[in-house]
Formats: C-alpha cells, structure tokens, sequence
C-alpha cells in the first residue's frame, strides 16, 4: 500500500520533516516515490507547512492512505482527507 508520510530529517532537538509518498513496508528513512512537502515544527505557527496540493490530490486519488499526522496537517491546510 502506498502512504502519505513524514520522513525525519535535520538534527537532534531540531527536527524538521518531509512529507513523502512511500510504500508502507519501506523504512521511515527509506528511498521515497515523491517529496509533495514540508513539516518544520520548529518555526512560527503560519510557515510550518508547505505542501504541493495538486500533487497530494493526485496521490490521494490514486489511492494513498495519509498517516494520521499528515492527515491532521492535509486537514489544517485545508485539504480534505476522507
């Protein structure tokens, strides 16, 4: 199954994440089909997010499932996530 995912990055105590499609059986840090975004929870509440909508919606039409995470930033951006 293909999921919505993020895939942690940066250092420690500094996280920042990417949000990528992936097979669900690879490793959180594993090779990604795509990168369709960016999570930096470290920054100020407007700019923690960036996300290539058409991209996700493409995904998600093709069937892949966000994590509940990526489901909860898709919904806060204003991307409807059944």
């Amino acid at each position: 199954m293909v999921r919505i995912r993020l895939k942690r990055l940066g250092t420690k105590m500094r996280p920042y994440y990417r949000i990528v499609v992936m097979d669900s059986r690879k490793p959180r840090d594993g090779r990604a089909l795509e990168e369709v975004g960016i999570y930096h929870p470290i920054s100020p509440e407007g700019r923690q997010v960036d996300i290539k909508e058409d991209r996700v919606r493409e995904w998600l039409s093709k069937g892949a499932q966000p994590s509940n995470t990526v489901k909860k930033l898709l919904n806060k951006q204003n991307i409807t996530v059944k």
